[in-house]
């Protein structure tokens, strides 16, 4: 069934005015369509979120704000964002529409293109970016599904002449990302491009889309990304933990030039990258003339050996076999013999020497340590285990990494270093009492804890010695927690007494007398008698410097309730509403359960402490 047909969008108007023409393609975000404008009489390409993410009020206002500042970026290698709307619940952009292709279906059906033309493609991309760079805004998502090529002429697979190139989905990633329900961080980045520091804290900023940048670019000169892999985890730590290899390392014969452009915009660190697409854009044009010679210079010194077969003598007029001059011919044939025969001996040579003796490293991550072994035998290497590594991601006992990495250049019948996985990095806080503060902030901050120190007066630990640590001794914790050691700043000037069930003015008199300040908190209590102390703070036998202030909770006595108005009512039932209210009675008079209520003290209505008496009057 045609998948286009089928799609219940085909035919619709959206908003009045853009007729759906036919569905163009359908990603993890949002399905592209080609529409006409009606009112303008163009065509466009309407790209409709899906309604997982159009449910979210936070991320339709994120959307709206992100689609205002990329319909502000004007830019000949930018798309152009031309409206924005909301169609059933469903927000969706209308874009200028690109006929042609992705840089995607390019390489698929290519497989990799020339370094000119890679810089044919790099140039305008980077130049995209750089005017977003400019305007405030990060990519986040650069990728070749994302740079569509303009090339109404031509065969799909031929070569790209003068190509439009044009970058998309601006803003779209970080709309998603930060209105995800995901609160550990959704990735939205497709992880074959992802740079390091969006793995490890979710953050980008223009740099992040410089290193994307050097990835595609490692992909259009060497036909694969760097970094593979069936655990898409894996592979996106694999940016964290290893480097870009150099594209010629891939591919023998790239220009050194461009391994220097791929490599500076992939630093792990983004310090050491291009601080910008801009920057990045400058070294690599700047470079061109340089890469475009290293072409030419691999092109001239390649050997087409030829295979040309020598006549058969027997088919051939005897005339063709009589050489005018023969001793002549004899040297020249020898000389070319010699020739061809150093070529060969030349060309073989060179090739074993730079690609022939070399092959191709298996794949070993996520495996165990008796499966990489018996893998890397099978296949005729020797491995050296290099220290284990912690990892949030590969399991205990399985490998996390390899030099070479999958794919890459090994010499046959060589050493692959492979690191098995620790697990997660987890810590037991120990028992830190009593021991030297500077002994234990460095063993905790040798397991990559965030150590704080707050310092507190003890009669019983010497000074710089650890009081007590939070978190609790015996509680696992990840690299990166905080914890805090209390450190003893010796005996203290003064101990805070125990103030407890003394009267207010006693306690003030007490604290005055040993130059500590008094903070008098009032509060209702119904077992302690109006005047004492209830509780206090700090504690009793805390050390305390002179002048500091003791807080001190005082009871107001028992809590006042409204009294129940029980005149007119009969004596036993005025007695068990006031009872149940929590006040003692007294009647005076004739008190039996007959008799009414003429009147009572306190009245009804007033606030009276909870226990009080309220005296009835019967008769």
């Amino acid at each position: 069934m045609d998948a286009t047909t089928a799609d219940p969008l085909v035919g619709v108007l959206l908003d009045g005015r853009y007729r759906i023409r036919r569905r163009i393609a359908r990603g993890g975000m949002a399905t592209v369509y080609q529409a006409i404008d009606t009112r303008l009489e163009r065509i466009v390409a309407i790209k409709i979120i899906h309604p997982k993410f159009a449910g979210n009020d936070a991320f339709r206002s994120r959307f709206d704000r992100e689609a205002k500042t990329v319909a502000g970026l004007t830019h000949p290698n930018v798309v152009a964002v031309f409206d924005s709307g909301q169609h059933d619940g469903l927000p969706y952009l209308v874009m200028e529409y690109v006929p042609g292709r992705t840089l995607r279906d390019v390489l698929t059906a290519r497989g990799r293109l020339s370094p000119t033309e890679a810089i044919e493609v790099a140039e305008p991309m980077l130049a995209a970016l750089a005017a977003a760079h400019r305007a405030g805004l990060v990519h986040r998502d650069v990728k070749p599904e994302n740079i569509l090529i303009g090339e109404p002429d031509g065969p799909n697979d031929g070569p790209l002449h003068e190509p439009v190139v044009k970058v998309a989905d601006f803003g779209l990633a970080r709309a998603v990302e930060q209105t995800s329900d995901d609160t550990s961080g959704q990735l939205m980045a497709t992880v074959a491009y992802v740079p390091p520091e969006l793995v490890r804290t979710g953050q980008a900023d223009t740099r992040s889309d410089v290193y994307s940048a050097g990835i595609v670019l490692f992909e259009l000169v060497t036909g694969s990304v760097p970094f593979r892999g069936d655990d898409p985890t894996a592979v996106a730590y694999q940016h964290v933990e290893q480097d870009v290899p150099a594209p010629s390392s891939v591919l023998p014969g790239l220009p050194p030039a461009l391994d220097e452009i791929v490599g500076r915009a992939t630093r792990r660190d983004p310090e050491q990258r291009p601080a910008d697409a801009g920057a990045l854009l400058s070294r690599l044009r700047a470079a061109r003339g340089d890469i475009e010679a290293g072409v030419r210079t691999v092109a001239h010194h390649t050997v087409l050996l030829p295979t040309a077969r020598r006549p058969d003598r027997e088919s051939q007029p005897v005339e063709a076999w009589q050489p005018r001059r023969p001793r002549i011919r004899r040297g020249a044939l020898v000389a070319a013999s010699v020739v061809v025969v150093l070529g060969l001996v030349a060309g073989v040579g060179g090739w074993w020497l730079g690609a022939g003796r070399y092959t191709q490293a298996p794949s070993l991550l996520a495996v165990g340590k008796q499966t990489a072994e018996h893998r890397a035998q099978q296949k005729g290497f020797h491995l050296r285990w290099a220290p284990a590594r912690f990892s949030e991601t590969t399991r205990r006992g399985l490998v996390l990494s390899q030099d070479p990495q999958p794919g890459g250049r090994v010499l046959a019948g060589g050493t692959i270093t492979v690191v098995l996985s620790k697990g997660p990095e987890r810590h037991t806080i120990p028992r830190l009492a009593g021991t030297d503060a500077g002994d234990a902030s460095r063993q905790l901050g040798g397991w990559h804890l965030t150590v704080h120190r707050k310092q507190a007066y003890s009669s019983s630990v010497d000074i710089g010695d650890v009081i007590s640590v939070r978190p609790e001794p015996g509680t696992v914790v990840r690299p990166g927690a905080s914890v805090t050691l209390t450190v003893s700043k010796g005996a203290a000037p003064a101990t805070v007494p125990d103030l407890t069930g003394q009267s207010a003015d006693d306690a003030e008199g007490e604290l005055s007398d040993m130059h500590l300040d008094v903070k008098v908190v009032q509060k209702e209590s119904e077992s302690v008698e109006a005047g004492d102390v209830i509780s206090q703070r700090p504690k009793a036998g805390t050390g305390v410097e002179l002048g500091a202030t003791v807080t001190i909770v005082v009871s107001s006595g028992p809590p006042k309730v409204e009294v129940p108005d029980v005149t007119g009512m009969k004596y036993g039932e005025a007695k068990k509403k006031l009872s149940d209210a929590g006040f003692e009675v007294r009647g005076l008079g004739i008190p039996t359960d007959g008799a009414t209520v003429r009147k009572q003290t306190p009245g009804g209505g007033s606030q009276e402490p909870k226990g009080s008496t309220i005296t009835l009057w019967v008769i």
